[in-house]
């Protein structure tokens, strides 16, 4: 029988943000509905009259960014890859990036993605409240393409694990996209620190590559992992196949 890798400290960061980002949306959807319901006053200036609450949540986010400028043994070591305290030479030369070019295609992809709601926004179809939802969202999948399924990883960059994503800390500029369109100072301050970091990621990305590379940088190796989700994913896979087993086995005898 295989023993069971417990939960690490940077994984348990991982859900403790998947459950916060997750109320948050939750909060704000239902703030929205209100608004819409009683046809008053738009949605963010009635968060604005929370100054408390607004306040909170940027200052969070905020921390979360100022954060990922700095090494940190919570973070997930795909985000701290260009760090050069955690570059351990692994005696190769041979710089190989496996997703390079797929950034590419993702980048265009974000883009026409978010261009589209821009759009609607443009239009009058979607307003701040419906950018808002949209940047919260964004925030939960964040969370969810890091503990459970990533598409960009699976379909498009092709990379083993989240320790060696090309893109990690595009991140928060992906979440706070949405924001762009929203003309509040908070809004645009996120959005600024967020475009900051994904500045700072690709700058070091092309001045030492070899920090990037898991041919190069032994600390992206499997064993040298702070995370372990690859174990995780793989034990909530195994959960999920005996729950369709047992399901399965029910439908059976309830047919018969």
């Amino acid at each position: 029988m295989k023993r069971k890798t417990k939960l690490t400290a940077v994984s348990a960061f991982h859900y403790f943000r998947l459950v916060y980002r997750s109320i948050l949306f939750v909060l704000v959807l239902i703030a929205y509905i209100i608004y819409r319901s009683n046809n008053g006053t738009a949605i963010l200036e009635t968060l604005e009259e929370m100054p408390v609450v607004l306040s909170f949540t940027c200052v969070l986010f905020i921390i979360e960014m100022i954060l990922r400028f700095f090494p940190s043994r919570l973070e997930s070591p795909g985000s701290q890859k260009q760090f050069a305290r955690n570059y351990i030479k692994s005696g190769e030369t041979n710089i190989a990036i496996q997703d390079n070019n797929g950034t590419v295609i993702v980048l265009l992809i974000w883009i026409g993605f978010n261009a589209v709601i821009g759009a609607l926004y443009m239009t009058g179809v979607f307003d701040d409240g419906i950018m808002l939802l949209i940047s919260c969202a964004y925030s939960v999948c964040d969370m969810i393409c890091i503990l459970f399924f990533c598409p960009f990883q699976t379909w498009l960059l092709k990379n083993k694990c989240c320790s060696t994503c090309r893109i990690y800390n595009w991140d928060y500029a992906m979440m706070f996209t949405p924001l762009f369109f929203v003309q509040k100072p908070y809004t645009w301050g996120l959005l600024g620190l967020s475009i900051a970091l994904l500045i700072r990621w690709e700058i070091t990305f092309y001045l030492h590559p070899e920090r990037f590379s898991e041919q190069t940088n032994d600390y992206l190796r499997c064993k040298n992992c702070t995370e372990k989700l690859c174990t995780h994913k793989k034990q909530l896979t195994t959960l999920w196949e005996h729950i369709a087993e047992y399901t399965a086995k029910k439908t059976k005898l309830l047919q018969k």
